[in-house]
């Protein structure tokens, strides 16, 4: 089974008066690329969560958001009553004959007289925002399994193609090298004396070059060991990338020895399939 590189997940909670969500999104990388993105009172926690996320994303580009919205203003606002009770003693005293309510007004709107409040990270808190990354990672992958049966279901059917394909090209050999021993004797036919011991010797020699049995039978291996990495191997984006690599190969050479004209139809058509095996490939984790 294989996964694909693209992948979202999202988790939300709520915990002492704030709403916590967690995104995770990813698209295919060469490597693993990290980019978090976290509330200043998560920042210490910074390298931990790289750690989870590396060892749960493992390849692809991901980006990891951490967003708090705050449930319950109230609940962020301290008064500093010492500091207001301070305000008001001092303007009673410059205005002893002022109400008792425009006083608390003024104090209020004195200078750190409301402050934000500046709890410190909790364990209770981190383990909630790690019990969230887990099941945002969970979905993640879930996403990542579902997109990678897709593409298997789609490399599958270019391999098959090729195969039925590569199937095709036997009826023309035969003619293909009729039609080489044909034109080679009609050019000879030109000279007034014909070496038939000379023009076996070509003609083998012209049989070596052009043969193209072991370029079919190493297609034919690659495509088989293609479908079983991608069935049984974990994580076989790379390999599956050098095994296209050396079908390509194969390929190419039968397509320069091929000198038949629907024999180069078909190496067409596995050139298609396979320039839609590398694209699909690079998406696989």
């Amino acid at each position: 089974m294989i996964l694909s590189m693209t992948g979202f997940g999202r988790s939300e909670g709520v915990f002492e008066g704030k709403k916590i969500t967690i995104d995770l999104k990813s698209l295919n990388s060469k490597s693993f690329d990290l980019s978090i993105k976290l509330p200043f009172r998560y920042k210490e926690k910074e390298f931990e969560l790289r750690k989870i996320l590396n060892d749960g994303a493992q390849r692809g580009k991901v980006d990891c958001y951490v967003n708090i919205e705050v449930l319950n203003e109230a609940s962020q606002t301290a008064l500093n009553e010492a500091l207001i009770h301070t305000y008001i003693t001092e303007l009673k005293r410059l205005a002893p004959d002022g109400p008792e309510f425009e006083y608390l007004k003024m104090a209020l709107r004195m200078p750190d007289a409301i402050s934000a409040k500046t709890e410190e990270l909790t364990e209770e808190e981190w383990q909630f925002i790690i019990t969230l990354m887990g099941e945002a990672l969970e979905r993640f992958k879930n996403f990542r399994r579902t997109e990678g049966a897709i593409l298997e279901a789609e490399l599958k059917r270019n391999i098959a193609n090729i195969t039925e394909c590569l199937s095709a090209v036997a009826p023309y050999e035969e003619v293909r090298m009729d039609s080489v021993k044909e034109r080679y004797r009609n050019s000879l036919n030109e000279f007034d004396q014909l070496d038939e011991t000379r023009f076996y010797q070509e003609m083998a020699y012209y049989t070596e070059k052009l043969d193209i049995a072991e370029e079919k039978v190493r297609l034919s291996q690659h495509l088989s060991y293609y479908l079983e990495v991608m069935q049984t191997e974990e994580l076989n984006g790379k390999k599956l990338g050098f095994i296209s690599q050396e079908i390509g190969r194969e390929i190419n050479t039968l397509g320069s020895k091929a000198n038949h004209a629907e024999i180069q139809k078909l190496v067409v058509k596995m050139k298609d399939e396979l320039e839609k095996i590398k694209e699909q490939t690079l998406n696989v984790l």
